[in-house]
């Protein structure tokens, strides 16, 4: 078994790409012409999105979106990166909740949690 993609399900799928590309940087890999689907360059394992019209068809029920709940749902997407209070300041001011300004843990990796406008959770976080 390989991990292969993790999928955001969110409201608006261009939106979403949108804003990890201001915030993180992250590169478009493609969108689907339906706008229904899209992923981000990311590295050998993709960062996808997808509607949530697309997602409960899939699913063939409903589920908990991210952005319904005033509290972060219990997962996250990691991102490294070798200046986290960089990262971090530039995700604010793309429009990220900060929920945990940058701090070293003792064991000396630095931290920090936004949350996105389409509710998703993300750590930033430098190498372990």
């Amino acid at each position: 078994m390989q991990f292969g993609y993790t999928i955001v399900y969110v409201s608006d799928v261009a939106a979403s790409l949108e804003f990890f590309e201001r915030a993180f940087g992250l590169a478009r890999r493609f969108l689907h012409e339906s706008g229904g689907y899209g992923e981000l360059e990311t590295g050998a394992t993709a960062l996808a999105f997808a509607q949530h019209e697309v997602a409960r068809s899939n699913l063939g029920r409903d589920y908990v979106a991210a952005g319904a709940s005033g509290s972060p749902l219990g997962m996250e997407v990691g991102l490294t990166t070798g200046d986290v209070p960089a990262a971090y300041e530039r995700a604010v001011k793309a429009g990220a909740e900060g929920l945990s300004s940058p701090v070293q843990k003792p064991w000396g990796q630095t931290v920090a949690y936004v949350r996105c406008p389409d509710g998703t959770l993300v750590e930033l976080c430098t190498p372990m």
